[in-house]
């Protein structure tokens, strides 16, 4: 009887790791699919205009850019409110093996994915602009008037709190999650009002950094590290220089 409830249980990481890959790649065939929809549409309408080859061509050309800004907006839209309803989120606090898949692990990489599909067709076209923070805030982060975000590497949005004029440089890193020898860890990452992060900098998980603390160019905040409000700080990983 034991054996046969273990050799059951071994199953059951396998079964949700199984479902839950399946999960990620049917809603983001329908999401990318509702975001072309319009798009194909309007294809397929302007194929039935009576032009010429050369205008035709013209047209199509026009056409390209305002249609790709929006299949990008819609696709932010519908991934922030699929993840929202699904509930692929980052839990808070977490400390799981990632072998177990267990539902709080496939929620955190289920989440993690969806960011992905939408940084890569949609974020090099709206990073660092107020669209780019209109969808975090959407995907759960918590953020203030006029933040700044030049940076696709920030994941996990729920676990982000940054208030007003907060300034994350280009291709700076910050997530709420680290994974270290098999176990996933996760914690909130709070930069209050005017932070700034360098560029190419990495924030680990569970920092605070004060009102008005810089960080330099090119650097590492270890994680749960604390950061004087004002203070400037620099290198790997970083000290306090002013």
């Amino acid at each position: 009887m034991t054996t046969t409830v273990s050799g059951g249980a071994s199953w059951r990481p396998f079964a949700r790791l199984l479902w839950g890959a399946l999960s990620i790649v049917v809603v983001e065939t329908l999401l990318l699919s509702l975001a072309l929809l319009p798009i194909t549409g309007f294809v397929h309408w302007q194929s039935t205009w009576s032009v010429t080859t050369p205008v035709r061509l013209l047209l199509d050309a026009l056409a390209f850019a305002p249609l790709y800004l929006f299949f990008g907006f819609t696709l932010m839209v519908y991934s922030a409110l699929a993840t929202r309803l699904l509930g692929w989120r980052t839990q808070d606090g977490l400390h799981e093996r990632l072998s177990d898949f267990s539902w709080p692990v496939l929620n955190w990489g289920r989440g993690v994915m969806a960011i992905h599909v939408v940084r890569v067709f949609a974020g090099p076209a709206f990073r660092a602009t107020p669209f780019w923070s209109f969808y975090m805030r959407m995907n759960g982060a918590r953020m203030g008037h006029l933040v700044f975000v030049n940076s696709l590497s920030l994941m996990d949005h729920n676990l982000l709190d940054f208030g007003d004029n907060v300034v994350i440089g280009s291709d700076a890193h910050i997530s709420g999650h680290v994974i270290e020898r098999g176990i996933l860890k996760t914690a909130r990452v709070t930069l209050e009002s005017g932070t700034l992060i360098g560029i190419g900098s990495v924030v680990g998980i569970g920092v605070r950094a004060g009102v008005g603390t810089q960080v330099g160019p090119l650097s590492v905040v270890p994680k749960f590290m604390a950061l004087e409000a004002g203070a400037a700080y620099l290198g790997v990983p970083v000290q306090r220089i002013h």
